[in-house]
């Protein structure tokens, strides 16, 4: 994920904020006693990089999605931005899956950027219908508004959310920076999100601290962490957000859904494992965890 992306991460501070109010309400309001569920995962499972490390030696690309979903039990899927998926994609992403696996798909940059969610219905309905299909393999989706989509345009968001499929599962990430810049506006768009049961998605990432904003609007939460090639800071930080979740969990969160992007994603399914066994041991869940193949080092000799 190149958005926010540094060269030199030395002077960031990765201090995580502090929970916005609402994020408390939310919690505490619609605390049940269902169980926790978690799902994490590196956001593409087509690198070429990953064979002999997560995947078989032998494996073929064709493949690699079968093998990611013996890994991971989740995928930010980004091809969904480029393309409305087929019923033969749908299909096949379904027989490619094992149970509990869930795919997060993104909504198409045609109806989010290009169109900013004005005359976007058909295609809205072809996208919706289309991911439905995925049945239990469904988690969250995700309308990633363009970053030239101001507040100005708040009303054509409301307008979108609501003609959605009742109970679809959509949350939101925002990116122009005047959502942040006035606390006003940034209130009275998640009071919106609340009432219609839309979630917020967070972004954790070096050049924008802005849209790591602390807020959910519902028992669901949705981050995109984004490290920097196994920088010392992506694991303190890794540290402080398992720490944060914990206090979510213990306070009523009850969805979770975290993306671990790493630079060009080598070293994702690395960084992965760290948040899992680092949730796992806080919490005493059971999220089952990667099996990764250490790498040798040409010229080593160990």
């Amino acid at each position: 994920m190149d958005f926010g992306k540094l060269p030199d991460v030395s002077g960031v501070d990765f201090t995580l904020p502090p929970d916005n109010p609402l994020t408390d309400k939310i919690l505490s309001s619609k605390s049940t006693d269902t169980p926790v569920e978690v799902y994490l995962g590196p956001p593409i499972w087509a690198l070429k990089e990953w064979i002999g490390k997560i995947y078989p030696n032998n494996a073929k690309e064709k493949d690699f999605l079968h093998y990611y979903t013996r890994q991971f039990n989740t995928i930010e899927l980004n091809v969904t931005h480029y393309q409305i998926p087929t019923p033969a994609m749908i299909s096949r992403w379904k027989e490619e899956a094992i149970k509990g696996f869930k795919f997060c798909p993104k909504f198409p940059q045609a109806i989010s950027h290009d169109r900013q969610l004005i005359g976007a219905e058909a295609l809205t309905e072809e996208f919706c219908s289309g991911v439905l299909k995925l049945g239990d393999n469904l988690g969250r989706t995700f309308l990633q508004l363009s970053p030239t989509f101001e507040p100005k345009k708040l009303k054509n968001l409301e307008n979108y959310l609501k003609a959605l499929p009742a109970g679809f599962p959509v949350s939101v990430e925002f990116r122009h920076e005047r959502w942040f810049a006035d606390k006003r506006i940034w209130q009275d768009t998640c009071a919106m999100l609340e009432a219609l049961g839309v979630g917020t998605v967070m972004s954790d990432v070096s050049g924008r601290r802005d849209v790591l904003h602390m807020t959910l609007t519902t028992n669901d939460l949705m981050l995109r962490f984004v490290g920097n090639e196994l920088d010392p800071t992506d694991y303190t930080r890794t540290d402080e957000w398992c720490r944060r979740i914990t206090e979510w969990i213990k306070k009523g969160l009850k969805n979770i859904y975290i993306f671990i992007h790493c630079g060009d994603n080598t070293f994702a399914p690395e960084l992965t494992h760290y948040w899992i066994k680092n949730l796992n041991k806080l919490n005493n869940l059971r999220i089952r965890e990667p099996k990764i193949t250490p790498q040798v080092v040409q010229g080593s000799l160990f």
